[in-house]
């Protein structure tokens, strides 16, 4: 059952958090002890001697213990600190003490908060209590301001992917734009910076111009829980 937290009311902010949560010390050494000579009791004149008393074996000093192992340093979750507000796999809870959001919203065991930046507007969502995925939407959408963003991630990470889809007629950044607008092209970039996260910058009728960090596998996990109806 989806469930609105705060800030109830319709908006594009609500509609986008709905789609985008259903979008799918080293021992010492002990030295050995030195062995006592066993004496030969006396025996009368007269008599033959006894057979000699024999000592009992010698039993080795118990080791010391081993010292204690110093727990390891517990591992950070953070794979990928965003937008230097938010942490990718990091537990969403301090998040929401540290932060409260603009607003929610929740949809099952998946969580959408809701910050509004002025400018932009970011949605965290959060599975089972971890972060999985962050996105910046930009209230500004331009085929400027999409080569503005385009150009930063290209200078830091590299040409990336292109997937972008747009008709045969959008061949100019006039066209591709108004087919964007129009529902019929759809402008996707992504790098992979690292195995464990991804960058996505798309644009987008549905989304618009937004950029998203996403957590590989808690992304596919969340997703493939949806697919199976848990």
């Amino acid at each position: 059952m989806k469930g609105r937290e705060k800030g109830r009311g319709p908006g594009l902010p609500w509609a986008l958090a709905l789609s985008l949560l259903a979008a799918t010390t080293v021992p010492g050494q002990v030295s050995g002890q030195v062995p006592v000579p066993v004496q030969i009791p006396a025996q009368p004149r007269g008599q033959p001697p006894g057979p000699a008393a024999v000592a009992g074996p010698t039993q080795a000093p118990a080791a010391a213990p081993a010292p204690a192992q110093a727990p390891a340093p517990a591992q950070d979750p953070c794979i990928k600190q965003v937008f230097g507000l938010y942490c990718l796999g990091a537990d969403v809870n301090p998040l929401l003490r540290q932060r409260p959001p603009t607003s929610q919203e929740s949809d099952g065991e998946r969580l959408a908060l809701i910050y509004d930046q002025g400018q932009e507007q970011d949605y965290v969502l959060a599975f089972r209590g971890t972060v999985y995925k962050v996105v910046r939407r930009f209230r500004v959408e331009t085929e400027l301001k999409f080569q503005d963003i385009y150009n930063q991630l290209r200078e830091k990470y590299g040409l990336g992917e292109d997937r972008s889809l747009f008709p045969g007629y959008a061949d100019t950044p006039a066209s591709r734009q108004g087919s964007i607008r129009r529902g019929d092209g759809k402008a996707i970039h992504v790098w992979a910076p690292a195995e464990t996260w991804r960058i996505e910058l798309t644009w987008t009728r549905e989304f618009g111009l937004s950029l998203a960090y996403v957590h590989n596998a808690l992304e596919a996990q969340q997703r493939a829980t949806v697919q199976r109806g848990l």
